[in-house]
């Protein structure tokens, strides 16, 4: 196993973008800890999870940049000297990509190509990881899933993350600029956005349980995920990052723990002390974009970098009520507005 060890990161140039974000907030924590020298980009889109409070813990030794992915001058400005780049940005909403296409082609498919042109002329030799998502793979043949599956996505959000990580893997293949490409499966925890349910249905079950309101679960509750903690994302994103035999490969991060959503809800109000939960119908939109059961094959990274989550469902679970209890007002009622010079 790869030991994380703050020799290895002390002193290294990293960037992140979107990383004001649920999991990009955590990967700088994480780094700053390490000793690295952390910039942040991000836009601070409304809705999109962007929280200033996110990296309170090393804000003071950290570099915070708002700037768009697709703003090709900073990026070319922004790259330069970096020796990580983690490509976390992106419009991750896979229900308002069936209603407005657009943000999803703008942010996820030219932010990208502007993002791997800029390294491309300025700085070839960083390392990047990209976090895609599961949601690539579309309907599951055969379960587990692995890395060899077929992708038929069934979003726009989908395809544009899985055409993010096509031109990723052209500027590896072509121009040389390592990279990794992650399809994360459900991540939940501390610091993601809670004022709304379009993405995190973990995180947002938990919300409901905080306000002691019922969980609606859709169907019978026998539909299957696999959820992974973000300490356990993070962990992943850094072993890839610093283990050369993955540069260039496709890798899942998820669990191998298949969950059905009945025990999932469960398993919060239990952690929860409190709420309940329903049976629901589907609606006719949730219906049509529910790819049905899945969970990941984690075996390739387990194999090349040794990582596999260590946090059970119910430690995750105990550890994300304790950090929104703790910072409720921070994410139930506090807008994060972009400052005045960054508009």
């Amino acid at each position: 196993m790869v030991s994380l060890t703050a020799k290895t990161f002390a002193g290294k140039q990293v960037l992140i973008t979107g990383g004001m974000g649920f999991i990009g907030s955590n990967l700088a924590i994480q780094l700053a800890e390490l000793g690295a020298r952390v910039t942040v980009i991000d836009a601070m889109i409304p809705d999109y999870g962007g929280n200033e409070f996110n990296v309170s813990p090393v804000r003071e030794g950290i570099r915070v940049n708002y700037c768009d992915i697709r703003d090709e001058l900073a990026m070319n400005y922004l790259v330069r000297g970096q020796d990580y780049v983690f490509h976390l940005a992106g419009q991750v909403c896979h229900v308002m990509s069936l209603s407005n296409p657009f943000p999803d082609i703008e942010i996820n498919i030219t932010g990208t190509a502007v993002l791997m042109e800029a390294l491309r002329k300025y700085n070839k030799e960083a390392i990047v990881v990209y976090t895609g998502t599961r949601g690539q793979y579309g309907p599951s043949v055969s379960l587990p899933v692995n890395e060899e599956a077929a992708t038929n996505p069934k979003g726009i959000y989908e395809i544009s993350n899985l055409t993010a990580e096509k031109i990723i893997k052209v500027y590896n293949d072509v121009h040389g600029v390592r990279s990794v490409l992650l399809r994360l499966s459900n991540i939940y925890g501390p610091r993601s956005q809670m004022k709304h349910s379009r993405f995190g249905v973990c995180n947002w079950f938990i919300r409901l349980c905080i306000d002691n309101q019922k969980i609606q679960v859709f169907g019978d509750g026998s539909i299957l995920r696999d959820f992974c903690y973000v300490d356990d994302c993070v962990e992943a994103i850094l072993r890839t990052a610093i283990t050369p035999e993955a540069y260039g490969e496709v890798f899942n991060v998820g669990s191998d723990i298949p969950v059905s959503f009945l025990e999932l809800v469960q398993s919060i109000v239990k952690a929860g002390g409190q709420g309940g939960w329903e049976f629901a119908e589907f609606t006719a939109e949730r219906k049509a974009q529910e790819p049905g059961d899945f969970y990941s094959d984690i075996t390739k990274i387990e194999r090349i970098t040794g990582w596999r989550p260590e946090t059970s469902l119910e430690q995750g679970l105990a550890k994300t009520f304790d950090f929104y209890r703790n910072h409720r007002d921070e994410y139930w009622t506090v807008n994060c507005p972009v400052p005045a010079a960054a508009k």
